[in-house]
């Protein structure tokens, strides 16, 4: 009787066990189904995300590359239609014509000069401004952080005859005061990004810094030297390098305020290329050729495009920890 009893029980949990193994069959099949949906939109979504940094990285590349190409291209490959990436010889005549046209070294003293003491007034004033906007509360910070801001969107353009006037009434024409002097007060070129930049990083660190070195007795400007200024390498780094770029591609101030041809600076003579090749030929060559000005360019930018190859890495971590993006 017991088995009598007992089997139809038996049958019963088996019947159940086998809908229980039905229903998770088709859930396992379900979840299968819905992953490989998942895993093809995935796919497809990184394809059109690929395509379009390939598509927006050809945009910024094309002017670099075919510049890079057609400095190495001799005469001969510039006339002929078949030519057009690659030369078929590598041509260095164009670098040495653009190199003694352009004074190289003098000019690139010059340079070099405006942009490092641009630089430095900007990392120095502005990590000061920044850290006031990021640290001390005081009435009307937000309002003026905000003015703050609002002359970064405003073009340098729209201000310049009112610049010249003053500039000019300080005697300040023909030297290099107008382009330095404000990069010390937290402005020239972009000085507002720089403390945008600075307030962000500045805002992150955590109060008990400060608080510990007040209680050792130090004051504000020692917590700023000493404590505070070695953490924010990051910061430092990523405005000293855009600042050095903006300072040395700058041609626009430079035009406006120098008027004596041996405080040029080398983006100024690029447009002076032609005058100084019919020079150095003696009236023969009056337009300079195509590889020529291509490889003025490549010289004018080689100095930081060396330098930003060498500190890429710092300066995409450096991005990562200023804030930024995201």
């Amino acid at each position: 009787m017991e088995q009598r009893v007992g089997l139809p029980g038996r049958e019963k949990e088996t019947a159940a066990a086998r809908l229980l193994r039905r229903a998770g069959g088709r859930g396992r099949l379900a979840d299968n189904g819905m992953g490989r949906m998942r895993r093809v939109f995935g796919l497809g979504y990184r394809a059109i995300v690929y395509l379009y940094l390939i598509g927006l990285s050809f945009v910024f590349l094309y002017p670099f590359l075919y510049m890079l190409s057609t400095s190495f291209k001799s005469v001969t490959d510039l006339v002929d239609p078949t030519v057009f990436w690659i030369p078929k010889s590598i041509n260095l005549d164009s670098y040495f014509n653009a190199y003694a046209a352009l004074h190289y070294l003098p000019y690139l003293k010059n340079t070099a000069v405006l942009s490092l003491l641009g630089v430095a007034g900007q990392l120095i004033s502005c990590s000061i401004v920044g850290y006031g906007f990021a640290r001390f509360q005081f009435p009307g910070r937000e309002m003026l952080f905000g003015l703050a801001m609002f002359t970064m969107i405003v073009p340098p353009q729209t201000i310049i005859i009112p610049l010249f006037i003053q500039f000019k009434q300080l005697d300040w024409i023909n030297t290099y005061l107008p382009m330095v002097v404000p990069s010390f007060f937290a402005h020239g070129l972009r000085g507002a990004l720089f403390i945008f930049i600075f307030r962000q990083f500045f805002r992150n660190l955590p109060h008990e810094l400060e608080d510990a070195a007040r209680v050792d007795g130090c004051g504000s400007v020692g917590i700023f030297v000493r404590i505070v200024l070695p953490i924010v390498v990051p910061a430092l780094l990523v405005s000293g390098i855009l600042s050095l770029v903006w300072h040395w591609n700058d041609f626009f101030e430079p035009s406006i305020y120098l008027v004596d041809n041996a405080k040029f600076t080398l983006p100024m003579m690029l447009p002076l290329l032609g005058q100084s090749i019919n020079t150095m030929s003696g009236g023969a060559t009056a337009i300079p050729d195509q590889a020529t000005v291509m490889a003025a360019c490549v010289l004018v930018l080689l100095p930081v495009l060396l330098l930003y190859l060498e500190l890429q890495r710092y300066f995409m971590k450096s991005i990562e920890r200023t804030g930024i993006v995201g």
